[in-house]
């Protein structure tokens, strides 16, 4: 089921590649995205970074070797990947981001800044941009404002909750009740106690714990 995922996700950057106007990458590069997805799934960095060594022209490929690298601890190269993958790809929400980390991790907190900046412009409800802002503003010990960007953030989990909230349902109708209390045990953690939608949160836990 794995590898299925990984192969659709690779055929979903071809098209993304070919939407944006890019050249479709080849055989051999979907190969190797793929096989260093499967590595970088099981936290076997270097061989990311090894089987993608080479892939400099297909912009998912260049930031997964970035992440594998910012997670190896190499800094210097992961900003140079991420910089690379964005002069092909500008719109890069995953390289901007990478690289507002990385700059961060190296010292250069107000290059940070800005670029967490323009990507809360573009995307003011990711929930990543959100804490990499507040971390940031509690580098320049700006504490109300970290706390705000918290605040933010909590609102819009309640979003990712409800994704588990539906999942559960879909789990429990096709008889895998377990599976939909972890869902639900996750949603409740994700949601305000005060929210309108608590009641029947705790109905379909009910429902599913009496059935099974």
């Amino acid at each position: 089921m794995k590898q299925i995922f990984l192969i659709l996700t690779a055929f979903l950057c071809v098209f993304c590649a070919a939407s944006c106007g890019g050249k479709p990458p080849g055989t051999e590069t979907v190969r190797l995205y793929v096989s260093a997805s499967d590595a970088y799934a099981q936290g076997r960095f270097s061989d990311v970074i090894n089987i993608l060594q080479t892939q400099n022209k297909f912009p998912p490929a260049l930031i997964l070797r970035a992440k594998a690298e910012y997670f190896s601890g190499n800094l210097e190269k992961a900003e140079k990947t991420c910089r690379s993958a964005l002069k092909l790809r500008p719109s890069s929400f995953e390289a901007a981001f990478y690289l507002a980390r990385t700059l961060r991790e190296s010292g250069d907190i107000a290059g940070a800044q800005k670029l967490t900046e323009n990507l809360l412009t573009d995307n003011p409800q990711d929930i990543r941009a959100l804490r990499l802002a507040c971390e940031i503003a509690l580098d320049f010990e700006k504490f109300d404002e970290a706390v705000l960007f918290l605040d933010r953030a909590a609102e819009f989990s309640a979003e990712s909750a409800m994704v588990l909230l539906d999942r559960a349902r879909l789990r429990w109708i096709a008889g895998k009740g377990e599976q939909a209390l972890e869902d639900i045990s996750r949603a409740k953690a994700m949601l305000p106690w005060d929210t309108p939608l608590l009641r029947s949160i705790i109905n379909l836990e009910t429902t599913i714990r009496e059935a099974i």
